[in-house]
């Protein structure tokens, strides 16, 4: 099999430029224009460690997803994803979109530390539990969020602070990545590796629904099926998406997939 071609996603969408430009176009828009929004709440000491809270109307009493993007690690950050909130505010769901430091200058464990934070950010504030979801690298964080031992942390906080996941388009076993290109700004060795690798974890036994886009390498369309199967969760492939399209109806209210992430976060209490 030549994993090179099975997870490069920019070669094998070649339109991707267009479309990550129209996306930071969208996502500048959506941030002027929605009133409810607070930028840059620092969830950490560093210069990325900051997300955006895009609320639904005044206060916090509100259902809360946190949306975290790809770019495998080592690419973008929240400023290109805000409008990703749309759909779910329409249904009264807040969607906090952070920021994360990016391999090769720092660690993938690094990273989940970060996105820990993040979600101990939002729980604090809000009392909640939080639904995570997210996209490509995203998705990875979203399913490492769900294994975490949150009391390990810190005894009184709930066990299932992130109670639910929707992860699109994630890479759930990484040791396929560490021959390619986008394995090698990782650093990763290979028992790292597996155990960065949710696919391996045990099975938290919370709600799960991943998605992939039908028109993806049978690689990521393998890996979703795989490991939704493996934690007892659901799994969908969307007709004719891409890697990149395929989380285009998180901007669109009333969507299928808006639906289905406002109902997981609208049963997380």
């Amino acid at each position: 099999m030549d994993l090179q071609a099975e997870y490069d996603n920019r070669a094998r969408v070649p339109e991707n430029p267009a479309i990550i430009a129209d996306w930071q176009r969208d996502a500048a828009a959506f941030r002027a224009q929605w009133a409810a929004a607070e930028l840059g709440i620092p969830y950490g000491a560093g210069e990325r460690e900051r997300l955006d809270l895009f609320r639904p109307g005044p206060g916090e009493d509100w259902p809360i997803a946190l949306f975290i993007h790809g770019g495998y690690w080592q690419a973008l950050d929240r400023s290109f994803f805000s409008h990703m909130a749309r759909g779910m505010l329409a249904e009264g769901v807040a969607v906090a979109v952070p920021s994360y430091d990016l391999c090769p200058q720092v660690t993938l464990a690094t990273i989940l530390d970060q996105m820990r934070a993040a979600a101990l950010l939002l729980h604090r504030r809000t009392g909640r539990r939080v639904l995570a979801t997210g996209h490509s690298a995203g998705g990875h964080l979203t399913a490492m969020l769900m294994a975490t031992d949150w009391r390990a942390l810190a005894p009184r906080l709930p066990a299932d602070l992130v109670a639910a996941g929707l992860p699109i388009s994630g890479v759930f076993e990484l040791e396929p990545l560490l021959p390619t290109t986008i394995g090698a700004g990782l650093r990763l060795a290979s028992a790292e590796a597996r155990a960065m690798s949710p696919r391996w974890l045990p099975a938290p036994g919370l709600p799960l629904h991943a998605v992939v886009g039908g028109a993806e390498s049978g690689e990521f369309l393998r890996q979703t099926r795989d490991f939704a199967a493996a934690w007892g969760g659901t799994a969908e492939a969307v007709p004719g998406a891409n890697h990149f399209t395929v989380i285009a109806p998180l901007s669109e209210p009333g969507s299928p997939l808006t639906r289905r992430a406002a109902a997981m976060a609208l049963a997380v209490r």
